[in-house]
């Protein structure tokens, strides 16, 4: 008898702390269309800890995004994305990670929409200043470049390079009213998804993969099914915000399988799953035991934020009014 009196004030405690709680935003409805990756795939069943200084990251980010010209939208955001893969870690690490999500956005935004040229990759890679995304990423690279070697920094630049590609290679395809086959666009993907997103976990965590194990094939086939099942799953939720672009699977799948969009987004989500098995292959097979101890660490710490990132990702999809 007690214990069930016990269990029941438990449960109303817990229904009114609930209900005191701020709720996350609403996303956008397309998301809606991943949630069956949940029961799907075993590494995404459950939600991810938020960090606790989850506030204190979004703070940071909105102050370093008006210190620097960008556009400060709590609505979006991609402090809780951050504060999910990085809740193991500490604050200053997500609020990094953060930061460059934010200016990731920024970017793509201002090639899909803006004014911005693809001349602004060189302009970075020359530490130019004169436009606020220049400027937001000298401001990054000094903080973030300061503790990683010139074999890690000549990383980062051929990523940046393969981005200006991709987006080149849209640009170049929405001129000819081409699109990609399905088999060139999850490559093209990857490019245009900043391939240096990942190589950024090393900073944030204050440490660097030692460049044989980041070139060997486990790595790299966590590293791009990590790239693809995020990338996959932004083109689900973004698909309404698309206006015509096919650079989307969903939309590829429509127009080159002659499916419908439920059918289509049913095709795109067999093929995430299949990736997130890949992930979890690639990770069993990482060389560790080849390790020093604390070098197996570090590598580990890389490899569990990668392993985070596809339910991170799914739950700020679900509530950021980016897609809205």
């Amino acid at each position: 008898m007690t214990t069930t009196v016990f269990a029941t004030v438990r449960t109303a405690l817990r229904s009114v702390l609930t209900s005191m709680m701020p709720l996350p935003r609403r996303g956008g409805a397309a998301a809606l269309a991943l949630l069956p990756l949940i029961e799907r795939v075993p590494g995404m069943a459950q939600p991810c800890r938020m960090h606790p200084a989850v506030y204190a990251i979004e703070a940071a980010v909105i102050d370093w995004a008006r210190r620097t010209g960008l556009r400060a939208d709590p609505g979006v955001g991609f402090h809780r994305m951050a504060g999910r893969a990085f809740a193991e870690f500490d604050a200053a690490a997500a609020a990094l990670f953060a930061q460059w999500l934010t200016w990731l956005f920024h970017l793509d935004d201002e090639l899909d929409e803006g004014e911005c040229r693809l001349e602004i990759f060189t302009g970075m890679l020359k530490g130019a200043v004169r436009h606020p995304l220049e400027a937001a990423f000298a401001d990054l690279w000094r903080v973030t470049s300061v503790r990683m070697s010139d074999r890690w920094r000549a990383r980062f630049a051929v990523g940046l390079q393969r981005q200006h590609d991709a987006c080149r290679t849209e640009a170049d395809n929405r001129a000819a009213g081409r699109m990609p086959t399905l088999e060139e666009y999850p490559a093209l993907r990857r490019g245009t998804v900043g391939p240096y997103l990942y190589d950024l976990v090393e900073p944030c965590l204050r440490v660097e993969v030692p460049a044989w194990v980041h070139e060997s094939e486990p790595w790299q086939q966590l590293v791009n099914a990590c790239s693809d099942v995020t990338a996959w799953c932004n083109d689900v939720a973004s698909r309404p915000k698309e206006h015509g672009d096919v650079h989307n699977f969903v939309v590829l799948a429509m127009r080159q399988l002659g499916l419908s969009e439920r059918e289509a987004t049913g095709w795109v989500l067999d093929r995430i799953v299949r990736r997130c098995e890949d992930m979890q292959a690639a990770a069993r097979l990482l060389p560790l035991d080849d390790l020093a101890p604390k070098a197996a660490r570090d590598v580990s710490k890389v490899a569990c934020a990668y392993l985070a990132a596809p339910r991170a990702h799914l739950d700020w999809l679900l509530e950021s009014t980016r897609y809205a």
